[in-house]
């Protein structure tokens, strides 16, 4: 029998070691550089909804888009409607009926509308009555330029029948620049100026 030297024996090869699992990558702590990325990137946003934000205020506030005239047809019929008719009656008359016309004109107009008119109204009686003188006056196309919910800028075109007792009617054309003010619930003008 063979003694033992005492010197270890190296185990055969066994072959490869089999593949252990792969330890997963851990995710190194966040550094400062990420928070200020992250930081920045929200401070730019707010700043971009902030201006996006008053954009878009500035695009609803336009004087187009508060002119009334362009979005509600209902109401620009009515105060195309309510002073076409008003001005048919202050601005017709005949010699035996100009104190019906000076009592629409109270109702109908206000301000410095009713201050211009009562002071030429008392020439017109006088006319009227020495020349015999019917005006009749018709709006034939009134356009609201301006409406809001209590005042309206118009533009009306006007034809005019003058007739004297023993003469031929003739006609005229007036354009008048006109505003309105709704008080109670009626339109009322407040100011005419010919154009």
């Amino acid at each position: 029998m063979k003694q033992s030297t005492g010197t270890a024996t190296i185990p055969p090869d066994l072959g490869p070691v089999p593949d252990a699992e792969p330890v997963p990558d851990v995710p190194a702590a966040p550094g400062r550089w990420t928070h200020a990325v992250a930081a920045s990137l929200a401070v730019a946003l707010l700043g971009m909804g902030g201006t996006l934000f008053v954009q878009g205020q500035q695009l609803r506030d336009t004087p187009a888009t508060s002119n009334r005239a362009l979005t509600d047809s209902a109401a620009t019929t009515r105060v195309a409607g309510d002073v076409s008719s008003a001005l048919g009656k202050v601005f017709s008359y005949s010699p035996q009926a100009t104190a019906a016309t000076r009592e629409s004109a109270k109702e109908l107009l206000a301000g410095r509308a009713l201050q211009q008119y009562a002071a030429l109204f008392g020439q017109v009686e006088k006319q009227a009555a020495d020349q015999k003188l019917t005006l009749t006056s018709q709006a034939v196309r009134a356009g609201v330029t301006r409406l809001t919910g209590s005042s309206a800028h118009l533009l009306v075109f006007l034809d005019q029948v003058y007739e004297r007792q023993g003469k031929a009617a003739t006609t005229a054309a007036a354009q008048l620049s006109v505003t309105a003010e709704l008080r109670g619930g009626h339109w009322r003008i407040v100011d005419i100026t010919s154009r």
